[in-house]
C-alpha cells in the first residue's frame, strides 16, 4: 500500500477538489498520510492569487520534495495554469496537472505506478468529474457548484487560471449532496469562484439553494465565499430556512466607490451596504465576514478611509485582508502610481486590528445565545471544538461527546490561547 500525502493551498473549492482527490485515492488502496510524514506521493494543490500565494505554493513544493527524494511530486492547481511551462522545468516536479484535468490525478499516477505513459495533456478536460468524497479531511463537505468567472476585474487573475464561467448540473449536485449526507456529513458547503452566477436551464443560484435546503436529512447548508451582485429580496428571505446558515463572507475589496470602479467590480459600495444592512436588519445576529484590498494602484488616503469606514461601520467579524499584489496579464499591472509595500503593510495593519476589535465585540453579543455547535474534534484534554451556525468557534467541556456530532449550546464567554474562541455550556 503507497503513501500519499496531500495540501491544499488558497480557496474551498481547492479544499473541495483535495477532498474528492483523497476519497478516491483511499478508495483505490493507497495510504493517506500527514504532509509532514514521508510519503511515496506528494499532491501539491496550489495557489496564485497573490505573489505571496506563489511563494508558498513554491516552498510547499519544495518541502514535498526534500521530504522524499524518490518520491513521486504531483503539482497542481492555480499556479500549475499561471506557470505550467517554468514548472515543467523543475527537476522536483514529476507532474503539473492544469485545473481543468485535476480530476484525473488518480489515474495518472495510477498509469505511472504500472509503467505506461502517463502524460496529463492525454486526459480529457473536466472540471466537475469528481466523485463525491467520504473521506475527507474537513467534518463538513464542500460541494463544487461552478467554476470560473466572467467579471475580468483589473486585479484578478482567476479567469486565466480558472476559465470562464460554467456551472454543474443541478441534478448532480442535488445527487452529491445526497451522497455526503448518506456517508453522515452534517454540514454542507457549497463552493465555486463566482457561486451567485451559478445558471443550469431555469435554476439560478437563489432557486439552486431552495431546492437544497429541501433535501431531507439532518444536516445544515453554508453559503462560501460569495459576490453581492445580482441577488434578489427571495434570497434574503432564504435565511429563514432553519437549514441555512446565518453567515455570508461577502467581498467588498473596497469601500471606495472610485476604487470598486478602477477594480471593475460588478456592485458600488452603496449597494453593498444596503445587502449588509438588509441582512442585518432581517436577522440581527447575522454573520458578515470579508475581504478587503489595501493599497490597489493609485488608492489615495482619503479612499482608504472609506474601506475603514466600511469595516468599522458594517462590523465585519472577520476581513481577510489582501495588500494588493500585481498579477502579470491583469489590467492593473498597467495602471499608474503602484502603492509601495511600506504603505501597503501600514493600511494592512489597519486594517487588521479593526478585524480584531469587530470580532471580539460579535463573539462577546453573542454572550448569552444559543447556538447549535458541530463538533469538529476532541483533544486529549476533552475539550470539543467546532462551530456554531453564526461560524462562531466554539470549545466545549462536556461528556459523552463525538466528533461530528451536533449540540445545542448557550455561549457563556470569551477564551483567547492562540485564536479568539467563545466558551459553552450544554443546554
Amino acid at each position: 500500500m503507497k503513501k500519499i500525502a496531500f495540501k491544499t493551498l488558497g480557496c474551498r473549492l481547492n479544499q473541495y477538489e483535495t477532498d474528492a482527490l483523497a476519497s478516491r485515492f483511499h478508495t483505490g488502496s493507497y495510504q493517506i498520510v500527514d504532509f509532514n510524514d514521508e510519503a511515496d506521493i506528494y499532491i501539491v494543490n496550489t495557489c496564485t492569487v497573490t505573489n505571496q500565494s506563489d511563494q508558498k505554493s513554491r516552498q510547499t513544493i519544495s518541502q514535498a520534495r526534500k521530504k522524499k527524494e524518490d518520491a513521486l511530486v504531483v503539482v497542481t492547481g492555480c499556479m500549475a495554469n499561471n506557470y505550467k511551462e517554468s514548472l515543467l522545468e523543475s527537476k522536483a516536479i514529476d507532474f503539473v496537472v492544469d485545473n481543468e484535468r485535476k480530476a484525473s490525478i488518480y489515474s495518472i499516477v495510477e498509469k505511472h505506478f504500472r509503467g505506461e505513459v502517463a502524460d496529463p495533456e492525454g486526459f480529457d478536460k473536466d472540471v466537475f468529474s469528481y466523485e463525491a468524497a467520504y473521506k475527507t479531511f474537513h467534518t463538513r463537505s464542500m460541494i463544487k457548484i461552478q467554476d470560473g468567472c466572467d467579471n475580468y476585474c483589473t486585479f484578478c487573475i482567476i479567469p486565466k487560471v480558472r476559465g470562464r464561467a460554467t456551472s454543474r448540473p443541478a441534478e448532480e449536485i442535488y445527487d452529491n449532496i445526497r451522497e455526503v449526507i448518506q456517508y453522515g456529513f452534517k454540514e454542507v458547503v457549497l463552493t465555486g469562484v463566482n457561486i451567485g452566477r451559478y445558471e443550469d436551464g431555469a435554476t439560478d443560484f437563489e432557486k439552486l439553494v431552495e431546492t437544497i435546503l429541501e433535501i431531507p436529512g439532518d444536516f445544515r447548508l453554508r453559503i462560501s465565499s460569495i459576490e453581492p451582485d445580482g441577488f434578489t429580496h427571495r434570497f434574503f428571505e432564504l435565511f429563514a430556512h432553519p437549514k441555512l446558515t446565518p453567515h455570508l463572507h461577502l467581498c467588498l475589496q473596497s469601500g471606495s466607490e472610485s476604487v470598486l470602479l478602477k477594480m471593475r467590480r460588478m456592485y458600488t459600495a452603496k449597494q453593498f451596504r444596503q445587502m449588509a444592512e438588509k441582512l442585518r436588519s432581517m436577522y440581527p445576529d447575522f454573520n458578515l465576514t470579508t475581504d478587503i484590498i489595501v493599497g490597489f494602484p493609485a488608492e489615495s488616503e482619503a479612499e482608504f478611509e472609506q474601506s475603514v469606514t466600511m469595516a468599522k461601520e458594517l462590523s465585519f467579524s472577520h476581513i481577510h485582508t489582501f495588500k494588493y499584489s500585481v498579477r502579470s496579464g491583469t489590467r492593473a499591472e498597467r495602471m499608474e502610481e503602484q502603492i509601495g509595500e511600506k504603505i501597503k503593510n501600514q493600511r494592512s495593519e489597519v486594517i487588521r486590528k479593526i478585524s480584531e476589535e469587530n470580532k471580539r465585540n460579535y463573539y462577546k453579543s453573542m454572550i448569552g445565545k444559543q447556538q447549535r455547535m458541530l463538533v469538529e474534534r476532541i483533544g486529549g484534554d476533552g475539550v470539543a471544538r467546532g462551530y456554531g451556525e453564526n461560524y462562531i468557534p466554539i470549545r466545549l467541556k462536556a461528556a459523552g461527546l463525538e466528533k461530528n456530532q451536533f449540540v445545542d449550546v448557550e455561549i457563556t464567554g470569551l477564551h483567547e490561547a492562540k485564536e479568539l474562541e467563545v466558551t459553552a455550556k450544554v443546554i
